[in-house]
Order: structure tokens, then C-alpha cells, then sequence
């Protein structure tokens, strides 16, 4: 039914990474791909997107990478996925009203707009810090 993008899952594994090992420390995304278990392109294209929105920033030369460009209490869920995705829509016509053929006598759209707004707002509620902060994250959130 609804599922998440393997880019998106990329992105937020890779911040969470980055937000354990600590404020300003240059991590390789070799090292990120190798530690999460990802694909060392796919997770490159991700932290490109992520670097243009501002969440990371890279670093240039031998000991080059990228690192929080924010503290983890500040990056919140939805920032990494609309600079992964772009603004969440679940149905067409969220993006675009006449790509729906029913838009006009469809009784559920209210239903599936109030369904995207709650996910978005809780999205834009919860912080990598506080994903870190979950019994079962496996990892230590960052003081």
C-alpha cells in the first residue's frame, strides 16, 4: 500500500549515521554504505540531494565526506524526505487536480488530503534526534 522510497530509506539512514558519530565528523560515503549495508552509488545520489536541500554538507579532498550540516534536534523526518521526493502527495490529484478523470465527484479526496496533511505533519513533527531516541533505533542519539 504505501511504501517509502529506497532513496528516501538511503537518506534517512545515512543522517541517523551521520547524527551518531557525533557533531562536525567527516564520514566517507563509503563508510556509510558499508556500515548500513547500502549500495555506495544509490546512497551518493541521496546525499547530493540531501546536500542541496542543506541537511549534510560535504567536505573536499583525502579526508573528504560528508557531515550534518544541522544538529540532529533540527532536521526533521519531512525535511529529508522533500529534499529526497520533493512534497509528499499520495493520490494524483494532491499534485495535480485534472490528472484525477473523478476529481470532480470523488466522495474519499477530503479523506486522502486530511490522510496526507496528518502524515506530513508528523513527519515535520519528529526529528532525527528523536528517531534516535527510540528504544529499538539501535543507535545513541548525539548530546
Amino acid at each position: 500500500m504505501l511504501q517509502v522510497s529506497r532513496k528516501f530509506e538511503y537518506g534517512l539512514h545515512a543522517v541517523a549515521y551521520l547524527a551518531t558519530k557525533g557533531s562536525g565528523r567527516v564520514v566517507t560515503v563509503k563508510e556509510m554504505a558499508e556500515s548500513i549495508g547500502f549500495s555506495q552509488e544509490f546512497l551518493s545520489k541521496a546525499m547530493q540531494s540531501m546536500k542541496k536541500a542543506g541537511i549534510t554538507e560535504s567536505v573536499q579532498g583525502v579526508k573528504g565526506g560528508y557531515r550534518l550540516a544541522r544538529h540532529p534536534s533540527v532536521i526533521t523526518i519531512a525535511d529529508i524526505g522533500i529534499a529526497i521526493e520533493g512534497k509528499p502527495h499520495l493520490t494524483r490529484c494532491a499534485v495535480k487536480l485534472s490528472s484525477c478523470e473523478i476529481a470532480a465527484h470523488c466522495d474519499y479526496r477530503g479523506y486522502m488530503n486530511t490522510l496526507q496533511d496528518r502524515i506530513q505533519s508528523l513527519m515535520a513533527s519528529t526529528t532525527v534526534a528523536d528517531i534516535l531516541k527510540q528504544p529499538d533505533s539501535g543507535a545513541t542519539a548525539p548530546e
